[in-house]
């Protein structure tokens, strides 16, 4: 009787460490990657952000050339309804 509590507290014992081991290592190959995120994203947001503030004074451009556009087809046709 007293075998068998001797190995099943060492198969207990055993298995925690065992499960302890397994679980640290995926817990630090967890907050690895996460650190490894963490640095890309650092890097990600300024060439990102100057792509979006390029694109929007493009847009911006684009929408002066229509303005110009819109005013000077409408003197062209007017001065083409004008009689001579």
């Amino acid at each position: 009787m007293s075998h068998a509590i001797l190995l099943g507290t060492l198969l207990a014992g055993a298995g925690g460490t065992i499960a302890g081991w397994a679980l640290g290592d995926l817990t630090r190959r967890y907050r690895h990657g996460v650190e490894q995120l963490d640095a890309l994203q650092r890097q990600l947001p300024q060439p990102y952000s100057a792509v979006l503030f390029q694109q929007r004074q493009l847009r911006e451009l684009r929408g002066v050339v229509n303005d110009i556009h819109r005013l000077v087809r409408d003197v062209t046709k007017t001065l083409e309804k004008r009689p001579s």
